[in-house]
């Protein structure tokens, strides 16, 4: 829109086409004066609202700059206030807006709690809701794009990593791990698995193979004649093997105070006490961590979950239908639901928050009243003239027209006294 076209402009084209009318009335009048005694009236009308007009003009327009640029003192006077200004509004808005009583009856009437569930409960507020989410995590995942970010959470989880020991972590690991026997079920597993291979033809034909191995020099000499007796002894000394290691691991799987079964115990509570006080252990942990983090193939793995992930995100947020969105949408409208149905929460809700709210007014309500001080007075002094004019400009220009109208007409009284005095 022009400027030429906004009430401003208007209310100002209207002032000054009554001061060119007052105007050219005057002149008009005074040259008609001899022509009848009416006309003399019409001029002192004339000439007393062209001075209210000017009057007025320049009492408007001194608010707000210099009128025709002219330096004249007690004119311009908000921008050269205009810090003063800032603090005065501060200090208003403080005073009537912001003290503790005022925010506390305005909260007791608000019924803060009953007002988000009613809110939240509507399906298309919890739809605004998760866009608006939706729209905030599209933003931070993009950013976790860039290189400046995962260089700052690579720094960051190394750092944290760094602070682990290792040996501790876990010794205390193998500590909840071995809570109320559940070492002995891994045992049991271990224990079971290890007789399955043992039983495969495959683990047999392995076993025999090195034992055989180990007899190449057993021969038999019989009639002149050496006959190996290698693969006959591998073979049966294999499965003497097998049979006696599974009948040993079928006594322990049956036995739950075997005395194997005991020395593990005994054996897994020393070990986690080396991992938790023992200074070679913890020291080992320490190069074993030293090293995952250094190795670059650690690295790129971590990296490549890392653009997984922001894949995956990326490309739920971009889908219209995404997953995301519907979970976040179903948990507003869950908690509105449950808002609604629980007067208990929703009582404790805005008791929480006429509990902290004194507080908080207290802590930040100076702090609001120098923002909005700094605001204003860092405030473009020709944008804030601008601002001021198009909210209360137009109001002003009826200043104007009334400094034009009245004028004439006091004037024109004026001009009536002093001819029944005489003095005309």
């Amino acid at each position: 829109m022009s400027i030429w076209n906004s009430p401003l402009a208007r209310m100002k084209s209207v002032a000054l086409g009554l001061l060119l009318l007052a105007a050219l009335l005057y002149v008009l009048a005074s040259r008609m004066a001899a022509a009848h005694p009416a006309w003399g009236y019409l001029a002192a009308f004339a000439e007393a609202a062209m001075v209210g007009a000017i009057a007025d003009w320049f009492a408007v327009t001194a608010l707000f700059r210099h009128p025709l640029g002219l330096p004249i003192p007690h004119t311009a006077i908000i921008p050269r206030k205009q810090a003063r200004l800032g603090r005065n509004l501060a200090d208003f808005i403080c005073t009537h807006f912001l003290t503790t009583p005022q925010v506390m009856a305005k909260l007791q009437s608000f019924d803060a709690a009953g007002r988000l569930a009613g809110w939240l409960g509507k399906p298309e507020h919890a739809t605004a809701v998760g866009e608006h989410l939706v729209g905030i995590a599209r933003y931070g995942v993009g950013a976790l794009r860039d290189e400046r970010v995962r260089q700052f959470i690579q720094r960051t989880a190394t750092a944290k990593l760094r602070e682990v020991d290792l040996a501790v972590v876990s010794g205390q690991l193998l500590d909840v791990l071995t809570s109320e026997g559940r070492h002995q079920a891994v045992l049991d597993e271990v224990l079971a698995q290890l007789d399955a291979w043992l039983q495969s033809e495959a683990t047999q034909q392995r076993i025999a193979a090195s034992l055989s191995a180990q007899f190449s020099s057993l021969r038999f000499r019989l009639f002149g004649k050496d006959i190996p007796l290698d693969e006959k002894a591998g073979q049966w000394s294999a499965d003497k093997v097998v049979r006696r290691v599974s009948a040993l691991i079928g006594e322990v799987s049956r036995d739950r105070e075997h005395e194997l079964r005991g020395q593990f115990d005994a054996w897994m509570a020393g070990f986690i006490e080396r991992l938790k006080a023992d200074p070679d252990f913890r020291l080992k942990g320490e190069q074993i961590r030293e090293q995952l983090l250094a190795h670059p193939r650690v690295a790129g793995y971590l990296r490549g979950l890392w653009d997984e992930l922001v894949d995956w995100l990326q490309a739920d947020l971009a889908d219209p239908e995404s997953s995301l969105r519907r979970r976040l949408i179903q948990l507003s409208l869950r908690l509105g639901a449950a808002l609604t149905a629980d007067a208990e929460m929703r009582r404790w809700i805005n008791e929480q928050l006429l509990e902290v709210t004194p507080s908080l007014v207290e802590r930040y309500r100076d702090s609001i009243g120098r923002y909005i001080a700094e605001r204003v007075e860092a405030w473009d002094s020709a944008e804030l003239v601008g601002q001021l004019e198009r909210v209360v400009g137009r109001d002003l220009q009826f200043i104007r027209i009334n400094g034009t109208l009245v004028g004439g007409l006091v004037g024109l009284l004026l001009h009536a006294l002093s001819q029944l005095a005489g003095l005309g």
